[in-house]
């Protein structure tokens, strides 16, 4: 892995937009090399323009695993390797379980999961090669708690935390990093954005407890230009964590989700013990 102080190579999908349009500006106002995807390319033209030689601007959908292994190839050819993979691509859709289509929920699997799934794999060997990496997933405070009227974009983020905890423990012996982040609650325009769900009057209650519940949880909305300098952090510590929340307030709200769940955990213990069954099925 290079240093801090040495240009290194990052490779970010959805960096025309959101989050990761703040993060290519930083990546590239210190000096690094990028390789920025997006499914629309000329939304990256002005990087180019600005940046010349050091970015590579590509169109990519995500969710066709062959254009990303191609993208990826490009990028190693063009650089001679990628040291830090941001998978940033995403949408959130919103609505109850019942509201949500057949093609919306698999749109969502194959954006927020498979995507970056298909990227992760995509990198591995040449970091695996050169035994250094960072692979960065954005995951979300959804991807550790579930709210009503999120149910298939949070179970897409909660796919993306079992795969990367996973993937953490198989790739550290190649002095492969992967950390997780969090954001809180960043005004990005992400709903505005995003494919939505019918309404059906039906589960009103359900989209009011969401919103309600995001007014009474105390999260401030975040700069969303305040994550770049977090993200640069973040790639240079010497030993990354796992997960990392990006913004406040989430860890107040974890101790109190965590709590909960063990509690109930303890609660219904006799039944966990009936399901046990004596020793030797006697």
């Amino acid at each position: 892995m290079t240093t801090a102080d040495t240009p290194r190579t990052w490779f970010v999908t959805g960096a025309s937009r959101g989050l990761g349009a703040y993060w290519a500006e930083a990546i590239l106002a210190r000096g690094d090399r990028l390789v920025a995807t997006a499914r629309d390319s000329a939304a990256l033209a002005p990087l180019s323009e600005r940046h010349g030689d050091r970015v590579l601007s590509l169109r990519l959908d995500v969710t066709d695993s062959a254009a990303v292994d191609d993208a990826v190839r490009a990028a190693e050819e063009r650089f001679g390797g990628i040291d830090v993979l941001v998978n940033n691509a995403g949408h959130m859709l919103v609505g109850a379980v019942e509201e949500v289509t057949e093609e919306q929920a698999r749109a969502q699997m194959d954006v927020n999961y498979f995507g970056a799934l298909w990227t992760t794999r995509a990198v591995l060997p040449g970091m695996r090669q050169r035994r250094a990496g960072r692979i960065v997933q954005v995951s979300s405070f959804g991807g550790l708690v579930a709210y009503p009227a999120l149910g298939v974009y949070q179970s897409s983020k909660w796919a993306l935390e079992a795969m990367s905890e996973s993937l953490a423990a198989e790739v550290a012996a190649y002095g492969i990093h992967v950390t997780l982040v969090e954001p809180v609650m960043f005004p990005t325009g992400l709903v505005a954005s995003s494919p939505q769900a019918r309404q059906d009057p039906a589960y009103a209650h359900a989209r009011e407890a969401l919103y309600a519940g995001a007014g009474a949880s105390g999260f401030a909305p975040g700069d969303p230009a305040a994550t770049a300098d977090a993200l640069l952090a973040l790639a240079d510590a010497p030993e990354p964590p796992l997960r990392v929340l990006f913004g406040t307030g989430g860890l107040e709200a974890l101790r109190t989700e965590y709590t909960g769940r063990l509690a109930a955990l303890e609660q219904w213990d006799h039944l966990s013990r009936l399901a046990q069954g004596k020793p030797g099925g006697q």
